[in-house]
């Protein structure tokens, strides 16, 4: 019996990042401004770990943490 080809179909790695980053504002634990920052620099093709920090800093200063 041939099954949905859809159930054996490999996911590309893109189709794995869009589908984490779509999601990861409802992962347990994961503060959502962080999350938001991070799907929001992956879907504009800026995910770099330079911006990623520069992100991280500038909430860090938002929630009144300096350093």
């Amino acid at each position: 019996m041939i099954k949905n080809m859809d159930e054996h179909r490999v996911k590309s790695g893109k189709e794995i990042l869009d589908d984490f980053f779509n999601t990861i504002t409802v992962i347990e634990e994961v503060d959502v401004k962080i999350a938001n920052s991070l799907n929001e620099l992956y879907t504009q093709g800026k995910l770099t770990d330079k911006n990623v920090v520069n992100e991280l800093q500038k909430i860090r200063q938002l929630n009144g943490n300096k350093n």
